[in-house]
């Protein structure tokens, strides 16, 4: 028996340049077969023994010490996105993530070293070694009883949870499958008997025979099943009754089912291949009830039946005023299971719910939003709204279960109801330390999707979350990382509650190969929120990672490009793999594309960009674009000089916007003589048009005289700019300094990004702007930019007042004496 000793570097993002810590471990030997089950359970890897590693960490570009982090919102809709989604989420906000229309998404990690790009700069990755060692280590420790039972508890027993509905009224019984049956233990010496004669009598035994061998062999002792199953004469039974098939009656035929389940028969077993043909071919002779408990079977059995499922729900639909509550919720259940639903069923089902919402139970209402949220069944926002005003009147008599089923439908259907979300602020934080992993991650995922935050909420997560970590599957980890980071929320215990989760996701980095969705998900989460893990990085921006994307079922692309952007400006120490320049010129293309076509012609940009070309002097002042491409929303960028005077830079524009325009010269008598004599008798054709005058010209004396009028506007604002003011990000390669010539022909300056926000951008109804917009904002900061806001509830209510008035504020936002001042 070998004892494994395990080193390894447990990253704490720490806030000081240089620093050590002690990562412990507990290590513990086993045999062969304990380590194949860890293997299986790598969660639940447990290590005994201390060792220390130093982690060396370069200091970040505007750093910051923050004690008290505040809050995060937002999901990737993984699961699926919502199409009411605005344009401006579609490519703004919403990244492959953390997910959304069935967001399992929707949507942990661990480090060896934390990049930071305010947190910690990467060292060189020359430890990719030892994170393979480590991992591989970890998956091959010893999984302990005691952990065993502790994960038994802690995991979802996806067979039973959902079921809770059908304890709630005696009609289930003869719709659905009991589990909890009492059944008397058949004796040994009984089951041999049975055995025996079965083999005496090689099947010529009545169906009814038949029946009764099979419900009496399910009664034996649970230990006594996998050998029953797999035993010839068992075999020679079940022959026997593929043989006798059609003989059976329905009744006979649902116990014979039952008896599969108890003894855990393989859903691919002949025997239930035949009773699946049977059934179906039986369909039209069976009441719904029988219906629904045979659906039931099958999904107690884990098998997958679709043919069946068709027939039953085509039933369903002829008799479908004929439904009683019980069979309606039951159906709904089965619909949900199976992972489909019918088109014709949706408005229906939609009646039915409003028919009978206030007769439903609690549990029920969960049930139904579980069966719409699995099946990923349309529902119009005002049948679901009925559903939460219930639940937000009741939510203190509902069961965790049944409210995050409820929570799951709001997240896919994307409406913010703020009674359910205020109620969920009072009730479930007391119960978080009670509910699993799972259920903790949607909760957590649902605040995020709906741009709600709620310290309270996720403060209790986070103080929970630690101990549970090693229950989090990839896609868990990912999802609370992506949550955080979108409401931009630190909690009080961060370095606990980030280094748990980063080691969570180098433990699951085997299972990132099959989903790299889930990685990426993770690693923006936490550049939201200015934390960067160097090896993680290292491995997503790897060749082969970025292969792996292409086959995934969801668009990658977008968020590698966010991911390496971020990393080339936040962390200029970093020294491990890139992004191709080939990717990043293609996901550019894209983005500006769809910015051009749905993004630059929004009203509230083309207003405020039409009006600051008229203030500053036309169209070579201001320049509508995506500074960072890679954070999906626009900006309307401005140069100012060191006077405050405004520079024009946007030549391109200028004078494609000159082409287009009439210059506005007037048809004098002395143009007409030089047009048809060539000569002038006063004017060259020069002073001609100087003396009309282009509008862009007369709008850009207009300006100047307003800006320049009132000296008050630029006392004490001489803007000294920075030689990083003149840098601009050059996507497809590393940010480089500008040479010293390039510097020296640039005028001293400041460099506004004006974002014309909107809504999308923030927290529900609050001014707390969302994780990737923070991280916009910072790195436009980092890159020397000034950033000026127009608020949507400054600029939005603007839109209806004069253009004196509009112009007045926007005077007052670019020439702001305390901006000025900041940014000198």
């Amino acid at each position: 028996m070998a004892t494994v000793l395990i080193c390894r570097r447990f990253p704490r993002l720490s806030r000081v340049t240089t620093f050590s810590t002690t990562a412990k471990w507990k290590t513990e030997s086993g045999s062969n077969k304990s380590k194949q089950k860890k293997e299986e359970n790598p969660e639940t890897a447990n290590t005994s023994t201390e060792s220390a590693a130093t982690i060396q960490l370069l200091n970040p570009l505007d750093y910051r010490v923050l004690y008290n982090p505040s809050a995060y919102a937002k999901s990737r809709a993984a699961s699926q996105q919502h199409a009411a989604r605005s344009s401006d989420q579609a490519l703004g906000d919403t990244f492959t993530s953390p997910g959304t229309t069935q967001v399992q998404h929707t949507r942990g990690t661990t480090s060896s070293q934390a990049l930071p790009a305010v947190r910690n700069v990467l060292p060189k990755p020359k430890s990719k070694p030892l994170l393979e060692q480590t991992i591989s280590a970890q998956l091959s420790a010893a999984q302990t009883k005691e952990e065993a039972e502790k994960e038994k508890t802690e995991m979802h027993d996806s067979k039973e949870d959902p079921r809770m509905f059908q304890k709630g009224r005696p009609e289930y019984r003869s719709l659905s499958y009991d589990n909890f049956e009492p059944i008397e233990t058949l004796p040994l010496e009984e089951g041999d008997s049975i055995l025996h004669s079965v083999a005496v009598c090689k099947g010529s035994q009545s169906p009814g025979t038949i029946t009764d061998y099979f419900r009496k062999l399910s009664r034996l002792p649970v230990e006594q099943h996998a050998a029953l199953v797999s035993e010839l004469r068992f075999n020679i039974l079940c022959r026997c009754a593929v043989k006798n098939i059609t003989l059976f009656s329905t009744s006979d035929l649902i116990d014979i089912l039952k008896a599969c389940i108890r003894l855990v028969v393989p859903p691919t077993h002949p025997l239930l291949n035949a009773c699946e043909n049977e059934f179906c071919r039986r369909v039209w002779d069976m009441n719904l009830d029988q219906l629904l408990l045979v659906a039931d079977c099958w999904r107690c059995l884990e098998r997958s039946v679709p043919s069946y499922l068709s027939i039953l729900f085509s039933y369903a639909n002829m008799h479908w005023k004929d439904l009683t509550l019980p069979q309606f919720v039951q159906l709904l259940y089965i619909i949900g299971e199976g992972r489909r639903s019918p088109a014709d069923l949706t408005q229906k089902v939609e009646s039915m719910i409003l028919k009978y919402l206030d007769s439903f139970t609690l549990e029920e209402v969960g049930a139904i939003c579980l069966g719409l949220f699995k099946s990923l069944s349309g529902i119009s926002d005002h049948v679901m709204r009925k559903i939460a005003d219930r639940v937000s009147l009741q939510m203190e008599d509902m069961s965790t279960y049944a409210l995050v089923n409820v929570l799951k439908m709001l997240r896919y259907t994307r409406i913010g109801h703020l009674p359910v979300l205020k109620e969920l602020g009072k009730v479930i934080p007391a119960r978080i330390p009670t509910v699993n992993i799972q259920g903790i991650m949607h909760i957590t995922l649902t605040c995020s999707s709906l741009h709600h935050f709620d310290e309270g909420i996720m403060a209790a997560v986070a103080m929970s979350l630690p101990s549970k970590v090693t229950y989090c599957r990839s896609k868990d980890a990912a999802k609370f990382l992506w949550s955080f980071g979108c409401l931009d929320y630190e909690p009080p215990n961060e370095e606990e509650f980030y280094s748990s989760l980063i080691e969570q996701m180098h433990r699951k980095l085997h299972e990132f190969r099959k989903f790299p969705e889930h990685l990426l998900t993770g690693l923006l989460g936490l550049a939201f929120v200015k934390r960067f893990p160097e090896e993680l990085i290292d491995y997503a921006l790897r060749d082969e990672f970025v292969q792996k994307t292409r086959s995934s079922k969801y668009e990658l692309k977008k968020d590698l490009f966010t991911l390496g952007k971020s990393v080339e400006i936040e962390c200029p120490g970093y020294q491990g793999n890139r992004l191709p320049p080939q990717l990043y010129e293609e996901v550019t293309e894209m983005v500006l594309n769809f910015a051009e076509q749905e993004i630059y012609v929004r009203p509230e940009i083309v207003e405020a960009a039409s009006l600051l070309e008229s203030m500053l002097g036309g169209p070579e002042y201001v320049k509508n674009h995506m500074i960072l491409p890679h954070t999906r929303s626009s900006d309307l960028e401005v140069h100012l000089a060191m006077d405050g005077h405004p520079i024009p830079f946007n030549l391109k524009d200028s004078i494609a916007d000159k082409k287009l325009k009439d210059i506005g010269v007037s048809l004098t008598d002395d143009l007409m003589t030089q047009l048809i004599k060539g000569t002038s008798n006063s004017q060259s054709p020069m002073e001609v048009e100087k003396e009309a005058g282009t509008p862009g010209q007369e709008r850009g004396e207009e300006a100047r005289t307003s800006r320049t009028g009132d000296p008050a506007v630029l006392s004490g604002g001489a803007v000294i700019a920075d030689a990083r003011l003149q840098v601009e990000p050059k996507f497809g390669r590393c940010l480089e300094a500008p040479s010293p010539l390039t510097l020296n022909r640039q005028p001293q300056g400041v460099k506004l990004a004006i974002q014309v926000s909107n809504r999308n951008q923030y927290c529900y109804c609050s001014k707390r702007l969302l994780g990737l917009h923070c991280l916009k904002r910072r790195q436009l900061r980092q890159l020397g930019y000034v950033v000026v806001e127009l608020p949507f509830w400054e600029w939005f209510p603007l839109l209806k007042r004069t253009r004196l008035e509009k112009l007045s504020y926007l005077h007052y936002k670019v020439f702001n004496p305390a901006l000025l001042s900041r940014a000198g």
